[in-house]
Parts: structure tokens; sequence; C-alpha cells
């Protein structure tokens, strides 16, 4: 994905997120649903979170300085951290705590038919956007699983957009059964329910967004698959074996890759530079987002060849 894919997933997202929001919040002053007040509060998380993705998009572009010599690619991550923060903090724990309080102290529902319209439209819209986001992971997904996507994938973008958008339309459901359930049996317990479980759905995902967020930004290296193609190309050539390599995501298109190579014996200096370059052609074809590779040649002591 290029430095500004996913884009279109997160705009969909923040456009839906608004003004599903602002329709909850109406159906909430109407209906005084606990549902739909804790959905209301979740959209204007996702609405938030969104607003942070784009801003970590475009602070992530500034061009590398002394201070910061690989630049700032990392500012994604550090953005879609503060999300999964926020998706805890402002969806979960403020639903947990309005089930809690409508179940022990249930009030009985007004106009509970605008609750239910409100919130088949936001399913609509929340579909629209879930949609776009699966279509603009596709190309990225490759022949992966959606779980294997999730959590492999070192774009952050999209894995917080598609998580984001499938626990919204979870949540959404759990709205609709919760006031429903209530309409039914006259008892609005089952809307502080359905409330708990939209903060139980949202404390999961945030939960499990922070602990992969704070693995990319602790910093991970290339997948499996990149790193069996970068050794395959290095040792295509005059490099006899891969010694010893290390690889880092400076950012989501931005690999590192650090190796200690053992060139054929008795090659001459201009030979060996040569070799290196060569080297280094090969691994980018292959693997696009290796923009900084540094090799260092050395003798092939293979007895000897643990670092």
């Amino acid at each position: 994905m290029s430095a500004g894919g996913g884009t279109r997933a997160i705009i969909a997202a923040l456009a839906a997120n608004a003004g599903i929001a602002a329709a909850k919040f109406v159906g909430f002053l109407i209906t005084g649903s606990s549902s739909m007040l804790a959905e209301a509060v979740h959209s204007v998380a996702d609405t938030s979170n969104q607003g942070l993705l784009l801003l970590g998009h475009r602070t992530s572009r500034r061009a590398a300085n002394e201070e910061h010599p690989f630049g700032y690619g990392r500012d994604r991550y550090f953005y879609s951290f503060v999300v999964a923060l926020l998706l805890f903090s402002l969806g979960s724990v403020f639903a947990l705590y309005e089930g809690i309080h409508k179940i022990g102290d249930p009030e009985p529902l007004s106009s509970p038919l605008v609750a239910v319209g409100i919130l088949l439209v936001a399913i609509l819209l929340e579909g629209y956007s879930f949609r776009t986001a699966i279509g603009e992971s596709r190309e990225l997904k490759g022949q992966s699983s959606w779980w294997q996507f999730v959590r492999q994938s070192r774009v952050p973008e999209l894995p917080v957009v598609l998580l984001e958008d499938a626990g919204a339309l979870l949540g959404l459901v759990f709205a609709l059964v919760g006031v429903g359930l209530a309409v039914v049996t006259g008892n609005p317990v089952w809307d502080g329910i359905g409330t708990l479980a939209i903060g139980v759905l949202l404390g999961v995902i945030a939960v499990f967004l922070i602990v992969e967020m704070k693995s990319l930004l602790i910093g991970e290296g290339a997948t499996g698959a990149e790193l069996a193609t970068i050794v395959g190309e290095l040792e295509a050539g005059r490099v006899d074996r891969v010694i010893h390599i290390r690889t880092l995501y400076l950012g989501p298109e931005e690999l590192l890759v650090a190796a200690k190579i053992a060139l054929t014996p008795g090659l001459p200096v201009d030979e060996v530079a040569t070799a290196i370059d060569d080297a280094e052609l090969r691994v980018r074809a292959k693997v696009p987002n290796a923009k900084l590779i540094y090799l260092e040649p050395d003798l092939d002591r293979t007895p000897f060849a643990a670092q």
C-alpha cells in the first residue's frame, strides 16, 4: 500500500461515524436508551479515531532530519496506538459504566421505534464503511486470511479501521437486540444488558489493538515471507551466504535491512562493490519496502559463523 493507501477507507469511516454519532445522540435524547447513548459515544470515539489516523498519515511524511535521521514513519504507529487507547477509554469503559448503571437502575424507554430506525440506518452506513475498508485491504492482504492480515500487517490504519467497523456493526446488533427485547418483554434491563455487551466487545477489540500497535511501535521486522525473499535474493548472485541479518520496519512502507554477507573469496574491491550493488537491486525489485539496505561483506567462516 502506498503512503496514502487506506485514506479512502479512513475518510469513508470518518464521514459515516460523524453522521451516525449525531443521529444516535438525537435517538438517545428521544428514547433515553442507554444502548443508544453507548453507541453514540462509541461513534464519537470512532470519528476522533479516524481524525487521528489521518493526522498520523500527515505527520509521518515529514522529512528526515538530524534529530530523526530515519524520518517520522512511526508516527502512524503512534497515532494508531492512541486510537486503540481512545477506543478502550471512550468506548468500552463508558459503555460498561452505563450498562451497569442501567441494569442496577433501569428506566423505561420512550419512542423505541425511533431507536430501532436509527440503529437500522446506522447499520447500513457502517456496512458501507466496512465494505470500503475491505475493498482497500484486499490487495494488501494477498493470499493471507483476514486474521493473518490483521495480525501480521505492518500498515496499521486498515486493520484498525477493519476492527473498528466490525466492532461497530456487531455493537449496533447488540444495541438493536437490547432495545428490541426491552420493548418485547417490557423489561428495560435488557437495554442495559445490550449496553454491557457493547462495552465488553469494544474492550476486547481495544485490548487486541493496543497489543498489536504496541508491538509495531516498539519495532517489528520483516514478515517470514519477506525475510525468506530477502535472503534468497541476497544469495542469488556472488553472495555465497547470508551470515547474519536483521530487519526493522521504520514505518509502514520503509524497511531497514542490515546483513553481513559472505562473498566469493578473492574478489577485487570493485567487484565487491558491484556484487553489493547488484544484491541491493535484487532485493528492492522483490521487496519494494526495503528502502534502506546496509550490507557488510565478510569471509565465510562457517564453523565460526555464529555471531
